[in-house]
């Protein structure tokens, strides 16, 4: 399953944020690679314990918890903090499968990488390039959204950030280790937990919701891995 998640951010603190991405420090972006995909890795990123990531990641992870397009559809048990990236021109990251598991830096913690977030910080306009090209059972999806909109899919899809030929491309990703392990299952829940919702919507008091809700919790139930 791919989605795309609008409005994550306002266009004011998206401004803001660019403005602050803008001005900080850069470090070379393969030192959050592993050995195959630093090789594909052409980028710049902020360091994990910046206190600009640290403050963009908290306000970041608060909205998703509260978004529930988010909530439903990653189902979150745990997420890796949200990590940096700026792609400039001639800049890229060739097709790669992100690691299974991530640590997280200055932890024992670490986070199965169930789902893979991006979220954009720069307008397709101010860009040339720099797609999002994502290949999966779904197909091809090439990606490249306005700014404060994210997208979710499956960290076990094949993918790239095609090469930047003009402009600058600012992004946050992170992985997500979610409550249901298996993306077909995710999607049956998620495709249940809209149809519940309209439901709601439009026959708030149709007998039928009690027992589609009871499913769903209960298929939650069987494939909840806690």
């Amino acid at each position: 399953m791919l989605l795309h998640i609008p409005a994550v951010f306002s266009r004011e603190e998206v401004t803001r944020i660019r403005e602050a991405l803008e001005a900080a420090a850069w470090i070379d972006g393969k030192v959050t690679a592993g050995h195959q995909s630093a090789k594909a890795k052409n980028n710049l990123q902020l360091a994990e314990d910046s206190p600009l990531a640290k403050e963009i990641s908290q306000a970041m992870l608060e909205r998703l918890w509260n978004n529930p397009l988010f909530m439903s559809a990653a189902l979150p048990n745990k997420v890796f903090p949200p990590l940096f990236n700026c792609y400039r021109s001639g800049d890229d990251f060739g097709y790669h499968i992100d690691n299974a598991v991530r640590q997280v830096k200055n932890s024992v913690e670490r986070v199965r990488t169930d789902l893979s977030s991006t979220l954009f910080f720069s307008d397709p306009e101010e860009y040339d390039g720099g797609e999002l090209t994502i290949q999966d059972t779904f197909g091809v999806q090439k990606v490249k959204l306005p700014a404060g909109d994210l997208v979710l899919y499956p960290a076990s899809s094949l993918h790239k950030v095609a090469a930047v030929t003009r402009g600058e491309r600012y992004a946050s990703f992170f992985w997500t280790q979610s409550l249901v392990r298996e993306d077909s299952q995710r999607s049956l829940l998620f495709e249940m937990d809209n149809a519940i919702q309209q439901l709601s919507r439009d026959l708030p008091e149709h007998p039928s919701l009690t027992q589609l809700t009871g499913t769903y919790h209960n298929l939650l139930r069987r494939w909840a891995d806690v």
